[in-house]
């Protein structure tokens, strides 16, 4: 049997998939690439469009959701990749949705890929072991993790790769930009509102960490598409490079300044820029209140920035699993 894996993740904006080979690491590269990349795919598909209304998954976003699934399904099978050694999770989209579980019937029965729907906590440690896997060891001594994500945001706090606790909070960009962002330019209302719905939902983070113990730890390191989008607009970075947004550090002042910029910008500007993808021009803007949120929130002077996440923790995960080893 090859050994090479994929893993899938349908979230409730993008789709992405990873198809890789593991690279034990040598002892001197302790945060070294864990994994050869063969393939690599990601869509917008906004699975999650209009479900904090409707309280459903909608037809249209279904079908571009199995559009994209299919399309993943040839590229696997392009690389014979075995059926056990594919990992497919579904996130907040698919988990709150009434028709949730209708959708993932249909996606086996078209595509013939099982998704695994898993809980925020799950969620929350796959991106830990993902992001852990690439960033420098004194960042990953004592940090707090985020992970936004078009219908929810997830915090893990970690000392040395480890969770201490996980929590998902039901905010993400596509809910804020479909509640609140009304206008274009963003006016400083809509941007405001969106800032304090996330300081509202960080109030029940804080929460949670006050019925545990503890505080915010040293580093705040943020991962997806929001968070590696703004790296790579302050880098300038066309094309698009992992690596470099890897251990990336945005500061306080330079995220200001970035925040400025892009507020400043009406739709089809922001959409102009090279380094953001069709599909986050608007998003990119709930981005920004929530990151800021955070910053404010536990007074943060900079924000840490990591490709790495759920993606690639489900593929370590299954790539432990089936193989019994360790790929970190």
């Amino acid at each position: 049997m090859s050994n090479i894996h994929a893993s899938i993740d349908v979230g409730s904006n993008t789709l992405r998939l990873l198809i890789a080979r593991p690279v034990p690491n040598s002892p001197n590269t302790a945060t070294a690439q864990a994994w050869e990349i063969i393939d690599y795919r990601h869509l917008i598909t906004r699975l999650g469009e209009g479900l904090h209304e409707s309280g459903r998954l909608s037809d249209a976003a279904m079908e571009r959701t199995l559009q994209a699934l299919q399309l993943f399904k040839s590229v696997i099978d392009h690389h014979q990749v075995a059926s056990e050694q594919l990992r497919a999770t579904a996130t907040a989209a698919v988990r709150e949705a009434k028709n949730g579980t209708l959708f993932q019937q249909q996606a086996e029965k078209k595509t013939g890929i099982h998704l695994s729907i898993i809980d925020g906590e799950e969620e929350a440690k796959l991106s830990l072991l993902g992001a852990s896997s690439v960033l420098h060891e004194e960042t990953s001594s004592d940090m707090l993790l985020f992970d936004i994500g078009g219908g929810s945001t997830e915090f893990v706090r970690s000392k040395n790769s480890s969770a201490i606790d996980a929590i998902s909070c039901k905010l993400g960009v596509v809910r804020l930009v479909e509640a609140h962002l009304h206008s274009d330019p963003p006016s400083t209302e809509d941007y405001l509102t969106m800032k304090k719905a996330a300081h509202d939902h960080l109030e029940m983070v804080a929460e949670h960490w006050r019925k545990i113990s503890g505080s915010a730890p040293k580093s705040l390191v943020g991962t997806a598409g929001t968070v590696t989008t703004l790296a790579a607009v302050q880098m300038n970075l066309v094309p698009y490079d992992p690596e470099q947004v890897n251990n990336h550090q945005i500061s306080h002042e330079n995220f200001i300044s970035l925040r400025n910029h892009l507020l400043n910008l009406n739709h089809e500007q922001r959409q102009n820029i090279p380094a953001i993808e069709p599909g986050r021009a608007d998003l990119i803007i709930a981005g920004l209140a929530i990151i800021e949120a955070i910053m404010e929130k536990w007074g943060y002077k900079s924000l840490i920035t990591v490709d790495a996440g759920l993606l690639e923790g489900n593929w370590l995960d299954s790539y432990e699993d089936k193989s019994g080893d360790t790929a970190k």
